[in-house]
């Protein structure tokens, strides 16, 4: 992953847990991503992104094919694993 997480937050009293991370990219560009696990598609899905204070909607393929190499489902995984070890959460499926 080439982005730094730079600020996190999970939220884990919703049915789905949310998380919240700022990232810092390799131009030294900012990315916040609000994503959920959905338990019922197994899945990461993204529920708000914003780069560089623009709001990009739901949109995130955009920064994860082209800089990250990788899906948007396995880049959201990703973080959520480090933010998961961070407070130490584990995941209910």
């Amino acid at each position: 992953m080439l982005a730094k997480i730079k600020k996190v937050k999970l939220f884990t009293e919703f049915k789905n847990p949310i998380y919240k991370v700022l990232l810092e990219c390799p131009e030294g560009d900012k990315l916040y991503i609000k994503f959920d696990y959905t338990h019922s598609k197994k899945k990461y899905l993204p529920l708000k992104v914003e780069y560089n204070g623009i709001n990009k909607g739901t949109k995130l393929a955009w920064y994860t094919s082209d800089q990250e190499k990788m899906s948007v489902n396995r880049f959201l995984e990703k973080i959520a694993l480090r933010i998961n070890k961070k407070y130490n959460y584990v995941q209910k499926d």
